[in-house]
């Protein structure tokens, strides 16, 4: 199977152009809850891949407005190259959407729940457990915790999700960075430059030179609700056992719209199962 038989062609493909705003990206990540959006740019050679803009970008530079500067160089993929070529691409770059590239246009794009769609139709070989898959170390956050917290717990341990925690330190639930999305704002403000003036003698004197003006400069920045982690995330938590096989937790998270599947061992958790472990099995 190859990635143009996976891939979502160009057609399907929502994407938005430079020049433009933050604005322009946000409610497709908020709203359909993408974890990145292509950007492109029209040229008088036609329509040209200029990269991702990312939940990470946005959270990661609140204080930028301009996309071209959210964008973010990724890796590429041709339409020809095998999944198992895909796999090794996501695994070595950490990539969840691959744009799919020929001669400098986007034609598609491929993700993790393509492949893991395919393993779970039986395109590729599914047969092997996930206990040898699924990392041991799992992000963990209590549950009331405020989610401006949590946010930034789930930013310093580079995971996209966090098992939520209650008073006996029993999983009550799933924090994921589409649910600290889906709540994120963007507020306008007002800065004043001059309360950052930097010391003339210091290499960086350009920027105590621009510093010294006393004129408000309007900002923007990502805030969060400061109600619990409780309150935004998923309680009703699908799970396998080590024993389950490759194919049966692929069918798992594409039929409940999941990316990781907590591992119990009874009562017990042991491990997480994230949709990139799976990409393991078609090597």
């Amino acid at each position: 199977m190859n990635v143009a038989d996976a891939m979502t062609p160009r057609s399907e493909v929502i994407t938005v152009e430079v020049p433009g705003t933050r604005d322009d990206v946000l409610e497709y990540l908020q709203d359909l809850g993408f974890s990145s959006v292509p950007v492109i740019k029209t040229t008088e050679d036609g329509e040209q891949f200029r990269g991702l803009v990312t939940r990470e970008s946005l959270i990661e530079q609140p204080d930028e407005d301009q996309l071209a500067l959210l964008v973010r160089e990724v890796p590429t993929i041709h339409p020809s190259a095998t999944l198992t070529e895909l796999a090794e691409l996501v695994i070595e770059s950490d990539e969840r959407r691959v744009p799919v590239v020929e001669d400098d246009s986007l034609v598609g794009i491929v993700t993790v729940t393509d492949v893991v769609r395919a393993i779970a139709e039986g395109e590729q070989d599914g047969s092997t457990e996930v206990g040898g898959l699924a990392t041991r170390t799992v992000n963990t956050v209590y549950h009331g915790t405020p989610l401006p917290v949590a946010e930034r717990g789930l930013s310093y341990a580079d995971v996209p999700y966090a098992v939520v925690l209650d008073d006996a330190g029993r999983q009550t639930g799933m924090l994921t960075e589409v649910d600290v999305i889906e709540v994120a704002r963007v507020v306008q403000g007002e800065s004043n430059p001059g309360d950052a003036v930097a010391n003339q003698d210091d290499e960086w004197m350009w920027e105590g030179i621009k510093a010294t003006s006393t004129q408000l400069v309007p900002v923007s920045k990502v805030t969060f609700p400061e109600a619990p982690v409780s309150e935004y995330m998923a309680d009703d938590v699908v799970t396998v056992v080590r024993s389950t096989d490759v194919s049966d937790a692929a069918e798992s998270m594409t039929e409940n719209e999941v990316q990781h599947l907590p591992v119990k061992r009874g009562d017990d958790l042991v491990g997480m199962l994230r949709d990139t472990d799976l990409l393991k099995a078609v090597l």
